[in-house]
């Protein structure tokens, strides 16, 4: 009997108790807060290569690192949502996050800034265990409006981010950001802490057979290797410009400091808000189709960004459409492999998420390394290209692969 096969369904402690409004709104801000310690580097990449005397090729460096952590975290810790209490779990990851945030603020060498990058990256997966927690708790017809709520909360968590850290690294440094970080992450304990309730497992697998049940699901899942396909190749393209754009707008015609640059993170505004639209979208029209709208959207996005460097609207809108493709890419994707095998949602979500950030990562290097050498144009060719073949990936398995439509409309 394989390990996928052999997960016993262990009723949770917490289906006893109903999801009101007020306990998914306080989750949502508690995502919002963990995801944020991934992005408050962004705008303040320039910055803090220089801070401990390096110069811009540190900068991609910075920003992969803390996202290929968060996929080993995810590796890590994504699948002990489904062996121990979730609860628990996070109480353990927030203070080992604080920890990394702490070392950024102090960190005195590339070496030290790079290692605590990465541990910010591996301990700061909270939002990634409360997800799959509270979808598990909602009717299917609601599951997408649900998760479309806690991605809300997820997303305003980076537009805090950006913003914030932009204007606080301009006027007292990017040093001070983190430590500001670290006790940001002490509310964050506290609202998980009271509001996340507590579970049963529901798998009582070993750890070790837990993580073989991860390629065998990625190996028998040809839904969940499609989602892994489009998340890798749409977030790595954001990511193409995200982790470029602070050193883009340095340069002229912009010349800009890390406050305004910041001020890019409300672009992220619209995307919040259509957020749970978003997820009714993919309940109702069928989450395949919500993606390959968002590879469209993100195509169109990278054709304005390509000339962002004659006009600074181009760059606005390609942005603002750029995070509301990723968005749906992300909420449509999170939403149709939820219902795919309740028992291993925190399996799935890890295996998906993994792709997503790894995605990132290799888009943040990229960014910052094409943009530094090709420009505007080098950006928007890397990224149309992303969003190009996602589209065309999701195309051909639709060919391939005809899903019925009962299926269709709940998962793919």
């Amino acid at each position: 009997m394989t390990p996928v096969n052999t997960i016993s369904n262990v009723i949770s402690d917490s289906n006893s108790l109903p999801v009101s409004g007020p306990r998914v709104v306080a989750l949502a801000l508690a995502c919002g807060l963990a995801v944020a310690t991934l992005y408050y580097n962004q705008p303040l990449l320039p910055a803090m290569a220089a801070g401990v005397g390096s110069g811009p090729s540190a900068q991609g460096a910075i920003t992969m690192l803390t996202q290929i952590g968060y996929a080993l975290g995810l590796l890590l810790f994504g699948p002990l949502g489904d062996r121990l209490d979730r609860r628990r779990l996070v109480a353990c990851l927030i203070p080992a996050n604080i920890a990394g945030l702490v070392l950024s603020a102090t960190a005195s060498s590339l070496a030290w800034l790079l290692a605590a990058s990465m541990l910010v990256g591996v301990t700061g997966v909270t939002a990634q265990i409360i997800i799959p927690a509270i979808s598990s708790l909602v009717a299917p017809a609601k599951r997408g409006h649900t998760v479309g709520c806690l991605m809300s909360g997820l997303f305003a968590g980076t537009l805090l981010a950006r913003t914030l850290s932009g204007y606080v690294g301009e006027h007292a440094g990017w040093r001070t950001m983190f430590a500001l970080a670290a006790v940001i992450d002490v509310l964050l304990f506290v609202v998980v802490w009271l509001c996340l309730p507590a579970n049963r497992p529901s798998s009582d697998m070993p750890y070790s057979e837990l993580m073989v049940s991860l390629g065998l699901l990625f190996v028998r899942e040809p839904l969940l290797r499609e989602a892994c396909l489009a998340g890798f190749l749409l977030f790595g393209a954001l990511n193409v410009l995200w982790g470029s754009l602070a050193l883009m707008l340095q340069r002229p015609p912009y010349s800009w400091g890390s406050d305004l640059t910041g001020l890019f993170g409300f672009v992220g505004l619209a995307g919040m808000l259509a957020s749970t639209k978003i997820g009714r979208l993919a309940d109702h029209w069928g989450a395949r189709n919500v993606v390959s709208i968002a590879a469209i959207l993100v195509i169109l996005s990278f054709s304005l960004i390509a000339a962002s460097g004659y006009c600074l609207a181009l760059l606005v809108l390609g942005a603002i459409g750029l995070d509301l493709g990723s968005r749906a890419n992300l909420i449509a994707n999170q939403t149709r492999l939820y219902g795919l095998q309740p028992e291993v949602r925190g399996c799935l979500n890890t295996v998906f998420m993994i792709s997503y950030y790894v995605g990132g990562a290799i888009g943040s290097i990229g960014g910052a390394t094409v943009g530094g050498q090709y420009g505007w144009i080098g950006l928007g060719v890397v990224g149309g290209t992303c969003g190009t073949l996602a589209l065309v990936a999701g195309h051909l398995v639709r060919l391939s692969e005809p899903v019925p439509v009962s299926r269709d409309r709940s998962h793919g």
